[in-house]
């Protein structure tokens, strides 16, 4: 079937409009971004998607029990390894663009992408971000949850409930026919109140039929709109949040994990969630 090209959104030829493509065609036409039909999920691949969930919720939930001073991040790495394929699943970090473990672990001024090692030993006081996506049946889902090991100080203990408050305000922002930019206007807003930084180099982004999909979703104010919320549409809120700078370097000898540039802690919490007429619907936990 030959497709008729605007920008963006495309009707097939013979085909009449749906009030959903006059809607997205109303804000194409204004200039605003707006989604491919690609990036809207049918309802088997949403119920999809919500299945793998179900596992990488699964997932973090025993890390969860499991978690102490005292243990390692290899040790992580196995129970995320062990869970997941025991469950039919497939841990979607492991070998992703070289990427050697299973799982994610951030601990203190790691931002993301904190690779596990069997030196590397969880201390009292220490916070860490376990960062989990699972493959199931070709389907993806993401999320992380920052963890406290024992007891911590007052400041580390504020950065982590301000950051899993900004991804609760991210989530009220993102409104069916709203834009992406209302999420990290609302992020940034929260973060700074609270004397905070937002990390700018990296994102949320869509996800379920790959890891990484459109749209990016920026968690600080980037004064633009970006891209249409549209219901179909399934993407994460993860925002990294800062105690100093927002700034970031990439360690050069792993190539991997992302520090803060003064090594001031980080925190950082994350869902995937999919669109509706009436707001989020989040599909892990």
């Amino acid at each position: 079937m030959k497709k008729a090209i605007c920008r963006n959104w495309f009707v097939p030829q013979g085909l009449p409009l749906t009030e959903m493509d006059k809607r997205i065609l109303s804000f194409q036409n204004r200039g605003e971004i707006v989604p491919t039909r690609a990036l809207i999920k049918t309802p088997e691949q949403i119920e999809g998607i919500r299945r793998s969930g179900v596992i990488n919720t699964g997932v973090l939930d025993l890390v969860e029990r499991e978690i102490h001073a005292g243990m390692t991040t290899a040790e992580i790495d196995r129970l995320v390894y062990d869970y997941t394929t025991s469950h039919g699943a497939i841990p979607a970090p492991l070998g992703y663009e070289g990427y050697p473990k299973s799982v994610c672990t951030s601990i203190n001024e790691v931002v993301c992408h904190g690779i596990p090692s069997e030196d590397e030993v969880l201390e009292e006081g220490d916070i860490v971000n376990v960062d989990v996506s699972t493959i199931l049946d070709g389907f993806y889902s993401d999320a992380s949850r920052m963890f406290i090991i024992g007891q911590t100080t007052p400041e580390k203990e504020k950065l982590v409930r301000v950051a899993r408050e900004c991804l609760e305000v991210g989530i009220k922002a993102a409104k069916p026919w709203g834009f992406v930019g209302d999420i990290g206007k609302a992020i940034a807003r929260h973060a700074h109140k609270n004397g905070f930084s937002v990390v700018r180099d990296l994102c949320g982004h869509g996800v379920g039929l790959e890891f990484h999909e459109e749209p990016e979703v920026e968690h600080w104010n980037t004064r633009r709109n970006g891209m249409l919320l549209v219901p179909g549409m399934v993407f994460t809120i993860e925002p990294m949040i800062n105690m100093g700078t927002w700034e970031v370097f990439i360690d050069e000898e792993d190539g991997w994990t992302v520090v803060t540039e003064d090594e001031l802690p980080s925190a950082q919490w994350e869902h995937t969630f999919v669109m509706t007429e009436h707001g989020l619907e989040i599909l892990t936990h």
